[in-house]
This record gives structure tokens, C-alpha cells and sequence, in this order.
């Protein structure tokens, strides 16, 4: 069987010393799908063109702004077909416009955008465009995440009672971004990240992964969003009491000032006939537990596994955090060339976070911030209007 040509790939974002921009790139190449041929990696021009030097591009395809290059690769014969947007938070939207608008496909680093405002323009300028929009919510991409998807959506725990998540971090724990650190210094500045900080940053990725293994809507949140570093203009601990339409109820924990946690994202669904656990620093295991037995320990593409997703190297040799980015952008690409060759893409691939998981994300940002200044009055995560991504 002949292997599909590599996607012309661009991004935005991403030069030197951005951490985000070579995980995208190493992610986007794992599985041979993409080749970088473009980019506009710096908000300097001589930043991005030295950026581009150093990963080898045409110096003729590093762009000094995202309007030029959209504009420049949409007029070329062998221009991108497919960018990945991996800028500071302020960017994502109006640079998924820009490329949108002249036919190429995105995707899109989290959160979606950084306000709801601008979250629902451009839910409403994907739909419009019919364009394949993904977005790296990475820790979907782990198999034995998608394995307790399988789970759940099998059944296999019953109706579910009590879901908690948690992404803890101590890396701010003290007012890093004073000292000039770049990751820091733009994480927590409100005009680059939206009024969220920790919320946005982590937070969304955990109450991603709830919603993306239990596939239960929440419809309201009660939240706390502190800021405990003095001076810090955005929050940097976030706890919320969540409500399931179903009835679950769940508790969501996010922290970037938690001493003693490095990456502490994890899991924990309980239903009426059993219960899971998952933790990304050990994230070839699942741990299951049935009313009346002893836990089990699922291991990676072992028998007991459904094969939700099979993983980049056999079991025993650990997948972690760059595969599953991978495992994303190998969805992306099945996505985009099943739209340019115009048949419907694989149902795994379609596992893969979109649009309707950004803007979703979006309004759980919205409702948090708005209870939080109530005193963590309890607030409707609004649901979308008929016709808008769900």
C-alpha cells in the first residue's frame, strides 16, 4: 500500500525558546505524517527569521506575522496545507482566522481562545468554513485513556456517582515570572493569556479529560480561583465542585503553586458497579476496581485491554507525553485528508478534540471565573445554542 504524501505543515509560534513549539514539532513528525515547510515563529521578525535558520526552512517561508504568511502560502502552488498555531494564548483565535479564511486547516494549541467571546467566533467560523479544526488536548491521546473511555462508554462501571480530577504543579510557586522567565512571564499576563491563569492553563486540560473519558456534560460549577503569590495578576489555584447531567457530581483541582507536584494530573471515576484511576506520571496503567474485588492493574495492549488505541511501541516500552501529541496530530491527518479526498475520516481519528471541545472548555473557563467572583455561587455552564458546536 503506497503511504499517503506528508502535509504541508506551518506553525505560528513556536521559535526559540518556546517550549510548546518543539513538542508540536516532534509530536507532528513521530508518525511521518507532516513536514515543516513554513512558519512564522517569533513576534520579531529577526527572532522568527532565526528561528526558521535554525530548524532549517526556506528563508523565503519565514513570515514576520501570521497575516503575511497566510496570505503568501494560500498563494502558492506547494503552500501549507495545515497550520498549528502554538502562540501565547491572545493569538490562537485571530490566527486561526487568518488561515481559516484562505482554506487551510488548523490546529490549535489550548485553550481555544482567550476569552468565550472570541471562543464562539470562531466556533462559528469553522463551521462556516467546513475546514478540519484540531485542537492538542494532548492527554486524550494516551491509550489507556482512551481505553477508560472505552470503559465507560461500555458500561463497565455502571451509572457513574463521583468523578474528581487534578492537575497539580509548583513550578510558580514563587513569582517566577518577575525574574523574566518567558513561559512564566506570559502565563500569567492577563493580556496574553485571558483573565484565567492556572484555570486556563491546566485547568482546562483536567476538565478536558473528565468530560473526554466520562462524555457527560456539566451544567453547573461552584469555584474558587486564588491567586497566592503576591502581586500575581491571575489565578494560580483553582477549586471546583462540579454538576453532571446525569447526576454525578465531581470535583475539579487545579494548582501551579502545589509544592511537590511536577505534573500532577490524574483521574478518578467511581460508577455504581465499579471504579477507575489514572494518573499521567504513570500513564501505562489503569486501575480498576470492582464493588467486592480486589483492584486490577490494566497494563498497555495487554490482553484484558480493548485496543482503544494501540499505542507507537510495543507494551513494555513506556508511551508518555510526546506520543500522545503524536497520536493526536496522527488523527489530525487521517481528518484532513479524508476531507480533501472526500470520504468520511476512520471513527478513531474523530476521537481526536475539536472545535466543539474548545468552545466547550471555553464556557467551563467563563462560568468558573463568573462563580469564583460570586463567592463560588454555583453558575450554568451555558449549553450551546441549536446549530453551534455542542
Amino acid at each position: 500500500m503506497t503511504r499517503p504524501a506528508r502535509l504541508r505543515l506551518g506553525m505560528v509560534g513556536g521559535g526559540i525558546g518556546a517550549f510548546i513549539g518543539g513538542v508540536h514539532r516532534i509530536s507532528a513528525r513521530l508518525d511521518d505524517h507532516y513536514t515543516l515547510v513554513a512558519g512564522a515563529l517569533s513576534a520579531t521578525p529577526e527572532r522568527a527569521a532565526a528561528s526558521a535558520a535554525a530548524l532549517g526552512l526556506d528563508p523565503a517561508r519565514s513570515y514576520p506575522d501570521y497575516e503575511t504568511m497566510a496570505a503568501a502560502e494560500a498563494a502558492r502552488p506547494d503552500g501549507i496545507e495545515v497550520v498549528a498555531i502554538v502562540t501565547p494564548n491572545h493569538l490562537h483565535a485571530p490566527a486561526a482566522h487568518a488561515f481559516l479564511a484562505r482554506g487551510i486547516d488548523v490546529i490549535c494549541d489550548k485553550p481555544l481562545a482567550a476569552t468565550l467571546a472570541e471562543a464562539e467566533r470562531l466556533a462559528q467560523a469553522v463551521a462556516a468554513s467546513g475546514l478540519v479544526f484540531g485542537l492538542t488536548h494532548n492527554y486524550s491521546g494516551y491509550p489507556m485513556v482512551r481505553e477508560a473511555r472505552a470503559m465507560v462508554a461500555g458500561g463497565e462501571l455502571g451509572a457513574l456517582r463521583v468523578i474528581q480530577v487534578e492537575y497539580a504543579q509548583d513550578w510558580l510557586a514563587t513569582p517566577l515570572e518577575a525574574s523574566g522567565q518567558k513561559q512564566a512571564a506570559w502565563r500569567t499576563d492577563p493580556a496574553r493569556t485571558g483573565p484565567a491563569g492556572a484555570l486556563g492553563d491546566i485547568g482546562s486540560h483536567a476538565y478536558h479529560l473528565a468530560r473526554f473519558v466520562c462524555g457527560l456534560r456539566c451544567e453547573a460549577v461552584a469555584a474558587e480561583c486564588t491567586r497566592f503569590v503576591p502581586g500575581r495578576r491571575v489565578d494560580d489555584n483553582v477549586q471546583c465542585m462540579l454538576r453532571f447531567e446525569s447526576g454525578a457530581r465531581g470535583a475539579l483541582w487545579a494548582s501551579q503553586v502545589a509544592l511537590g507536584h511536577a505534573c500532577g494530573l490524574g483521574l478518578r471515576v467511581m460508577g455504581e458497579k465499579a471504579a477507575l484511576s489514572w494518573q499521567q506520571e504513570t500513564p501505562e496503567t489503569l486501575t480498576v476496581t470492582r464493588l467486592g474485588e480486589p483492584a486490577r492493574i490494566l497494563r498497555r495492549a495487554g490482553p484484558a485491554t480493548s485496543g482503544a488505541y494501540p499505542g507507537h511501541v510495543p507494551a513494555g516500552h513506556p508511551e508518555g507525553y510526546l506520543e500522545a501529541f503524536a497520536a493526536l496530530y496522527a488523527d489530525f491527518a487521517e481528518q484532513i485528508r479524508a476531507r480533501r479526498e472526500g470520504r468520511a475520516p476512520a471513527p478513531a481519528s474523530l476521537l481526536a478534540p475539536g472545535i466543539a471541545d474548545g468552545l466547550e472548555g471555553a464556557r467551563f473557563i467563563a462560568a468558573a471565573l463568573a462563580s469564583s467572583a460570586a463567592d463560588g455561587r454555583w453558575t450554568a455552564i451555558v449549553p450551546p445554542a441549536e446549530g453551534v458546536a455542542a
